[in-house]
């Protein structure tokens, strides 16, 4: 995890220092800050979850009209059959490419995912290449979520490396 920290805030050192610099390129486009906050719901591809749901809050740099740098912060809570909740706070830095017209994009975050679960204290990488439409307010993203040290059940053993599908739902604003 120690890694995955350096590499935040060198991104952001890098993203704060572009600003800071200039918030206009040569090439004429305004660069800018958008904020959005949304709710997620997933579903889990691995026993012993049944549904995840959670809220987010991310901070995107446009770099141009068609790429944008992401910080995504968030609290997502994993439901369990029979079990107590499972939760984690997830922290993603992400690369967005918009295609068509500025509105659909293509999306990819990695970071880690920090459990606040009482009994569990382990940690991990998180993964999440999505799709999604924007527009000036609202975003809908589905990505797939791949944790890669935390617990599932694989025919009957206790292994690592939950996957799962979320639908992100947001509203964003220029700041």
């Amino acid at each position: 995890m120690k890694n995955t920290t350096k590499i935040l805030i060198a991104l952001f050192v890098f993203v704060y220092s572009n600003v800071a610099m200039s918030q206009q390129s040569d090439d004429g486009y305004n660069r800018n800050f958008k904020f959005g906050v949304g709710l997620n719901g997933g579903l889990p591809l691995n026993e012993p979850y049944d549904f995840n749901a959670g809220a987010d809050v991310r901070l995107q740099y446009n770099i141009s009209s068609a790429y944008s740098l992401c910080l995504t912060a968030g609290y997502n809570n994993l439901f369990l059959k029979d079990e107590a909740d499972f939760s984690y706070v997830p922290v993603k830095v992400g690369y967005k490419t918009f295609l068509f017209k500025n509105e659909f994009y293509v999306m990819g975050e990695i970071g880690g995912a920090f459990s606040t679960t009482k009994d569990y204290n382990e940690n991990s990488m998180i993964f999440c290449p999505s799709v999604g439409y924007a527009t000036k307010y609202v975003d809908i993203s589905l990505r797939y979520e791949f944790l890669k040290n935390f617990p599932i059940m694989k025919d009957g053993v206790v292994d690592n490396g939950l996957a799962q599908l979320m639908v992100r739902l947001a509203y964003g604003f220029s700041l």
